[in-house]
């Protein structure tokens, strides 16, 4: 199946939280960062999730937000440092690819605010992703 979702991570469950309806799922990525995915308990059992399993991360561009540093005080469990590869700005959005260990995420945001942060190949940055815009495959 193709999808349009431009971030596709590649990890693997070390851990499934659950409560009454939703599991914070933990992902160890491919490079060594672990990502968080709040997500139905349905959707565990659906794809047999369970410590060990193979998965992929699958997050939306308008969904990764992008800092200049490190962020505290914020309930967003994700935070990715990486560099900026590349930046395409059109007139009101930019796309912002950013490597990361381990893979590559594209960062939809608005041309203004990558003016505002100086975004250009090579600055670092860090992508921000709440848990909940996580969606999980089974690889």
């Amino acid at each position: 199946m193709s999808l349009s979702i431009r971030n596709q991570l590649p990890g693997t469950v070390t851990a499934i939280a659950t409560g009454e309806v939703m599991a914070s799922v933990k992902v160890s990525l491919a490079g060594g960062q672990e990502l968080t995915a709040a997500v139905t308990l349905d959707a565990v059992r659906d794809l047999g999730l369970g410590e060990g399993s193979e998965v992929r991360a699958l997050v939306k561009a308008t969904e990764v937000a992008l800092s200049t540093g490190p962020v505290s005080g914020l309930s967003i469990r994700n935070q990715l440092p990486g560099t900026v590869s590349e930046v395409a700005t059109g007139g009101a959005m930019a796309g912002v690819k950013v490597t990361v260990a381990g893979g590559e995420l594209t960062a939809a945001i608005t041309a203004d605010a990558a003016t505002e942060l100086g975004l250009k190949a090579g600055t670092p940055v860090v992508a921000l992703i709440k848990a909940t815009e996580v969606s999980l495959a089974a690889a």
